[in-house]
């Protein structure tokens, strides 16, 4: 955005002035359960994704995930109950059962089957928002005059990626998508397969302030018929006014040449996204759609996706995975990566909006999913990883949504399983179970800036880099193969690149296997070739950690034999409590408040055990400001002289 533009917004108090804006202010992802139409009562129901509708405008792009029912577009310049078919070429319908409200903090709906369909088990639906914003996206409405040259007003502030118009008035118009990487005077139809030809309507050319229309007398193609009422869906491009500094982009269109191998392009977006379209350019294909809300990770087989041109229900993507910087092909077929073909796509970055409160990005379940509508482990946000232990004796897993439906044990060697109950396709907490037992804890992460990430890679054989999103150095960094046997590798600030952990080994390592003698930075860091951490086309997960002011802190005290007082900076003590011992042996003991911080007997959990909790022990202790470490506990955790590594969370 130019600085004259920026000027202007601040006056007007969008982006560049007040408050900084997050993708997570405009855009978000929301899956759901129907409870209208032929469901037992039926009702309406209000979606809360924290996107100012009313206030701002903007679309609400709505499909049912189990059946065949159409996509379903809303936006606020036309108005509520008005419903658009993107895989259709029909004119505006009306319902009024549709969305009924936009909300300051999401919207509201009826019981339109298309939307809010709960028939059979509360049938599965998706909503992707889209809120008004310079730089992300803009709605706007007009009519047709048939004259050439005729230009929209938008309020981007930037020339747009993409645009797509549709007539409103008149049946058996198409939908028109200009792309910035279209040839010349070429566009797609949404509504289609077809390849991009040369619109005959005379589609317009995209400028920072207005789209230019030509005379549109081409009938079906038109964008500029004479008395037809249009409307023009704007989306940015690469516009660096969004995040902390104002200087990050959240949108991105662009394209990419295939190769025709199941080792595709690798596309730069320099963020990792939450929300991909594709569509070929240069022979028919379909308009493909995939979200992390839905699967959409690391791998492409446990993804799912729509096509925008059908009603066809959710089904298996297995195009692309996700990388921190983009994403990269995964298949040779040819609507997605055909040799020589040219592809076109938008992106929308992942959210990064930075926590204020603990309770934000951490949260502590016992399992007990409600029929009929899951999570197994209610968190109150989306969770992006995730431990789940038994109390009894058993395993501890930790699984994560970019490896949605697969878990690995901590107290074990082996590499990944499969698991179906592992889903994350839930707003506010993950597992598609619905048993109830006290038995199982989870405790549950959101990834954010200066917290956690997540990241997923394959290895080389060879040293390398790996990129990643926490914005600070890791001090606590957590890595496991995933298609292999292998050593829990872990690094920590304290010991530093020349020293390991892992996590199934009580010791230390006093040498350096894993991280190439090589500190991790704010963006990325080093692998050696031990096959813990990078053997030649093995996957890997990573987990990092690290300290955010009055949220979670990352650090080391030294033993006394006496108490000893944990100082995290925090102003209620710790919710979570993880202690290794670094200079001599020792297991990894886990507490929280769940199951127990208290002045007297603290249940805790061993990461690297299958033993069950221990109960009637007394080792730590509540402090406002983090945690004590009491007097009785032993030399695994208070040995006069000890180095102890801890994680804290308020």
């Amino acid at each position: 955005m130019d600085p004259i533009t920026r000027q202007a917004i601040a006056v007007a108090g969008g982006a560049g002035g007040g408050d900084p804006l997050y993708v997570d202010d405009v855009f978000s992802t929301t899956v759901y359960d129907g409870t209208g139409s032929g469901a037992s009562p039926a009702t309406g129901q209000t979606i809360n994704n924290g996107i100012d509708l009313s206030g701002e405008g903007g679309l609400v792009w709505s499909k049912n995930r189990d059946y065949a029912y159409p996509h379903m577009l809303f936006d606020t310049a036309r108005g509520v109950q008005k419903y658009l078919i993107s895989n259709e070429s029909y004119a505006e319908g009306t319902h009024d059962n549709g969305i009924s409200s936009f909300n300051s903090n999401g919207y509201t709906m009826g019981t339109m089957a298309q939307i809010n369909e709960g028939t059979t088990n509360y049938e599965e639906h998706v909503s992707w928002t889209f809120r008004k914003a310079p730089g992300f996206f803009d709605v706007v409405t007009y009519t047709g005059n048939g004259v050439n040259g005729r230009q929209i007003s938008h309020s981007l502030g930037s020339t747009p990626g993409m645009s797509i118009i549709k007539c409103t008035t008149t049946s058996a118009r198409d939908w028109i998508v200009r792309h910035q990487d279209m040839s010349s005077g070429k566009v797609c139809f949404l509504n289609t397969t077809d390849s991009e030809l040369t619109n005959p309507g005379g589609y317009q050319t995209h400028s920072s302030t207005h789209l230019t229309l030509n005379s549109g007398s081409a009938g079906l193609q038109g964008v500029n018929n004479s008395g037809d009422t249009y409307v023009a869906y704007i989306f940015a491009h690469d516009d660096q006014s969004f995040g902390t500094n104002e200087d990050e982009a959240i949108i991105k269109c662009g394209s990419y040449t295939g190769n025709g191998s199941s080792t595709g392009p690798v596309i730069d977006l320099g963020f990792e996204p939450q929300w991909v379209m594709i569509k070929s350019a240069s022979t028919t294909g379909d308009w493909g759609m995939v979200d992390v809300m839905r699967g959409q990770g690391v791998d492409s087989s446990s993804s799912k996706k729509f096509l925008a041109n059908t009603n066809y229900s959710e089904g298996p993507s297995n195009f692309i995975k996700l990388t921190p910087t983009g994403f990269q092909l995964t298949v040779s077929v040819a609507d997605i990566n055909g040799n020589n073909h040219n592809y076109i796509y938008m992106a929308i970055r992942r959210p990064n909006k930075p926590p204020t409160a603990g309770t934000e990005v951490f949260a502590i379940d016992t399992y007990g999913g409600i029929l009929p509508n899951p999570p197994g482990f209610n968190a109150g946000f989306t969770v992006d990883a995730a431990f789940s232990m038994q109390t009894a004796s058993g395993d501890t897993q930790l699984c994560s949504r970019l490896t949605d439906q697969r878990r690995i044990y901590t107290n074990l060697t082996s590499a990944e399983d499969d698991n179906a109950t592992n889903a994350f396709d839930y707003q506010d907490g993950w597992n598609a179970s619905t048993a109830v037992t006290t038995g199982y804890v989870s405790w549950m992460f959101r990834r954010a800036p200066g917290f956690i990430d997540v990241v997923g890679y394959t290895g080389t054989g060879s040293a390398r880099t790996v990129n990643h999103n926490l914005t600070v150095a890791p001090e606590l960094l957590i890595v496991k193969c995933r298609t292999n046997n292998g050593q829990w590798a872990v690094y920590n600030a304290i010991d530093g690149a020349s020293k390991a952990l892992t996590i199934s080994i009580t010791g230390i390592f006093t040498f350096n296997p894993y991280w190439n003698s090589t500190a991790p930075t704010a963006t990325q860091f080093t692998v050696a070739t031990d096959g813990a951490v990078n053997a030649n086309t093995q996957t890997y997960i990573a987990y990092l950690f690290a300290t955010l002011d009055g949220i979670s802190k990352v650090g080391s005290y030294t033993g006394t034999g006496y108490d000893v007082n944990v100082d995290c900076g925090f102003a209620a003590g710790a919710r979570f409590i993880l202690i290794k011992r670094t200079d001599s042996t020792g297991d990894w003991y886990v507490w929280d408040t769940l199951r127990g911080i208290g002045t007297g007997n603290d249940p805790y959990k061993l990461l690297n055990s299958l033993a069950a909790q221990v109960t009637n022990t007394d080792y730590v202790d509540p402090l406002n400001a983090g945690f004590t470490v009491t007097s009785s506990a032993p030399a695994a955790l208070n040995a006069s002289g000890g180095t102890y590594l801890f994680l804290a969370i308020a």
